[in-house]
């Protein structure tokens, strides 16, 4: 077997490399040769970056177009998009380089591979939620491919390996790590001998393309539990203080408006909300620099404490005295609350849905902290209060989930939501 591919680069698309030994192992643990030929499928988890993903993918094919003809496949993700996006766009081009003509269904979300006489069908499925599992109910499998298993329910992951009961079938996962609670490390890595597993554990080290410079970038975009877990590699738990980086000195100013460092006229204006009725009501203003988050004023209402409750309305007139009746901010509003966002618009405000995505929010939030690049006015005392209690839900890591404490954490959520939606992954390499 040639051990030389089309490996990802990234920013300069696609080059010939030399796989790794690791990536090697993975490519030839199936093969005659091989002393786990007859095991019952592959794990592969690690550091991001790593070469996981599409040597995993190039790999689950050609095992499939060598081992079966006529045969059904899965292939499956977080979701169908970011299937197609991490893993798909590249396996079609790295595929068809290896002499095969791959059919891309987008409407049945399937691939027929050929290759001479031989094809087979790889359908693709999305794990999002407990729902999921319906997605691959009735249908027979040879062998099935699962992209960031870590990041699917065990439900649908179940349903879609007990579908692989054709004779020789094999089940493939690949992932970054997650809490040591989490139920793929309790059920499949830490039982991977009884099961009669290939696993093998990725660095970056182990992708031939990537340069040093590359390496260090993506060590700079991570810090506390998350550079543990996708740069180091390993499975730790999420535990005690959320943002234990934040340092009173470092990311504090005291706010002088005759003295703006963030310069209105090249800033976004922002104000984020954590809409409550029953629970309390917080938003978050601040003004983006581009390099640098400037958290200036908050607004805080718990009714019940106050034993005052308040309408939609009534909040959306706190809203304009908040603003000064300023139309151009942007307002960044979770979701779920379509009332007051409903309210907002009618008074001509930009209203954008935030991104609730909490885990993934907080580790750019926590990362930005770390570089500097979120301030906060001294005098935001309610802010001040809740960063300084926000903590990881250890009960909840006892079943292998993991969430914050939801209590006092409504400016926190409201600077998750600033966060998530305006920092992407280069601006957060060139923080």
């Amino acid at each position: 077997m040639k051990i030389r591919t089309l490996n990802r680069v990234r920013d300069t698309g696609f080059k010939f490399v030399a796989f790794s030994k690791r990536q090697k192992q993975v490519l030839t643990w199936w093969t005659d040769s091989s002393p786990y030929k007859d095991h019952n499928g592959i794990i592969a988890d690690g550091s991001i970056r790593a070469g996981k993903t599409l040597t995993m993918a190039i790999s689950f094919v050609m095992w499939a177009m060598t081992r079966f003809n006529g045969m059904n496949f899965g292939i499956c993700g977080k979701t169908i998009g970011s299937l197609r996006r991490n893993v798909i766009n590249d396996l079609k081009r790295t595929a068809t380089s290896r002499g095969y003509v791959v059919e891309d269904r987008r409407g049945d979300n399937m691939l027929i591979i050929r290759r001479g006489s031989v094809y087979n069908l790889f359908y693709l499925f999305g794990g999002r939620d407990e729902s999921s599992q319906n997605l691959v109910q009735g249908v027979t499998l040879a062998g099935c491919l699962f992209d960031e298993v870590a990041l699917m329910p065990e439900s649908f992951v179940n349903q879609a390996t007990a579908r692989c009961s054709v004779e020789g079938a094999k089940l493939w996962f690949n992932c970054n790590p997650d809490g040591r609670l989490h139920w793929f490390k309790i059920n499949w890595i830490n039982k991977y001998r009884k099961n009669k597993f290939l696993y093998i554990h990725f660095t970056m080290d182990d992708n031939p393309s990537l340069s040093e410079a590359t390496k260090a970038r993506y060590r700079g975009m991570y810090v506390g539990v998350f550079f543990r877990r996708y740069i180091e590699g390993l499975w730790v738990a999420a535990e005690g203080l959320i943002f234990d980086m934040w340092d009173e000195e470092l990311n504090s100013f005291d706010y002088d408006p005759d003295n703006e460092p963030w310069a209105r006229a090249i800033s976004r204006h922002y104000v984020a909300v954590d809409f409550g009725m029953q629970n309390p009501t917080a938003f978050l203003e601040a003004w983006d620099d581009g390099k640098t988050f400037w958290c200036v004023n908050e607004y805080y209402h718990d009714s019940r404490a106050s034993k005052q409750q308040k309408t939609a309305a009534q909040y959306a007139d706190d809203f304009d005295t908040f603003v000064g009746g300023d139309h151009t901010v942007r307002v960044i509003v979770d979701p779920s609350a379509e009332v007051f966002s409903y309210e907002l618009r009618n008074r001509g405000y930009i209203v954008i849905d935030a991104d609730n995505e909490v885990i993934e929010g907080i580790r750019l939030t926590a990362t930005m902290i770390y570089k500097r690049r979120i301030r906060v006015a001294r005098h935001l005392k309610y802010f001040r209060r809740e960063i300084s209690t926000y903590v990881w839900d250890q009960k909840a890591a006892l079943h292998g989930e993991e969430k914050p404490v939801k209590e006092k954490d409504h400016l926190m959520d409201a600077c998750r939501y600033l966060i998530k939606g305006n920092v992407n992954k280069r601006r957060l390499a060139a923080a």
